[in-house]
């Protein structure tokens, strides 16, 4: 199958293009820019340079290949107003590509995430994602399956493996060496749920290949780390002290992100485990992220 990717040579993105190349498919990637497409070159990729914005560029790949894999979303979270355009311009990129998709059957994989699925309680493959949030990927993409094109999403939690990310641990990482300290909110037993990025990658690969239109997957391998324990883990790679601060706080501190970092967002991936035959096999978030040079700081 040739498959276009967006976001391909991101960190989820080159795994995922890895995984589909060493499984026997050919990948086109998008690329912003002479690094990323080079970097795609070496992997043994195809280039279409292009962007988000640029809507054309994504007609033409969707058009032009056997599936589509969109990853790339512009991670802008300094205010409500940047995470909303965000969410806009995603939109529109996920239209622009149904649309072209639209009649043909062929497979349109968006990505979601786990987080804010079903806060407080265990999330499964079956809750519907909250509605109004600047981010729509699932909903926009979704609703593509009834335009006979094999719309699924994929649900990704707080992605780690290699290169010193972490999901949105990155952005705690920033806030607790701006602040110094390593703080979590309350008792800080909520939790986010984690998996590592070949897991992931090799997910993307088996839900292109297998996966049913209308459903959302979950890239998860760990059903839910503290955040405590994520707070410990930044403290010590960065030498600071760790603490917990209150609720009323929190705004305080951690700024847009409060809202992520007090959310218990477990979830599971048993039924992706069913349906699809994956199961994640690699190291866990946090004996990965606990590495003494995972960060390099």
């Amino acid at each position: 199958m040739r498959v276009f990717i967006t976001g391909a040579a991101g960190f989820i993105g080159a795994a995922t293009t890895r995984e589909l190349i060493a499984n026997g498919h050919d990948v086109l990637g998008l690329a912003r820019s002479d690094d990323n497409a080079k970097a795609l070159e070496r992997m043994g990729a195809e280039v279409l340079r292009g962007s988000l914005e640029d809507i054309d560029s994504l007609r033409n790949g969707a058009r032009e290949t056997d599936g589509t894999i969109h990853l790339a979303f512009i991670h802008d979270f300094s205010d409500l107003s940047k995470f909303a355009e965000s969410g806009r311009i995603d939109k529109q990129a996920i239209d622009a590509m149904g649309n072209v998709l639209a009649g043909s059957g062929k497979p349109l994989i968006v990505t979601s995430g786990t987080l804010l699925v079903a806060p407080g309680r265990l999330a499964t493959e079956e809750d519907s994602v909250m509605p109004g949030l600047p981010r729509v990927s699932e909903t926009a993409g979704l609703a593509f399956a009834a335009r006979d094109v094999r719309a699924m999403a994929i649900r990704l939690p707080q992605v780690h493996g290699g290169d010193g990310k972490c999901g949105l641990t990155n952005w705690l990482l920033d806030i607790a060496r701006e602040k110094g300290v390593s703080a979590y909110i309350g008792d800080g037993r909520n939790r986010w749920s984690g998996a590592h990025r070949l897991d992931v990658a090799r997910l993307y690969r088996v839900a292109l290949e297998k996966g049913v239109a209308g459903a959302s997957y979950h890239a998860v391998g760990d059903e839910g780390v503290t955040m405590r324990d994520i707070a410990e883990i930044i403290g010590r790679h960065l030498k600071l002290p760790v603490t917990s601060i209150s609720p009323e706080e929190a705004k305080d501190h951690f700024g847009i992100m409060a809202m992520f970092v007090g959310m218990d967002g477990a979830a599971s991936s048993a039924l992706t485990q069913q349906w699809l035959g994956w199961k994640p096999t690699q190291i866990g978030l946090i004996a990965d992220i606990s590495l003494a040079d995972y960060f390099k700081v």
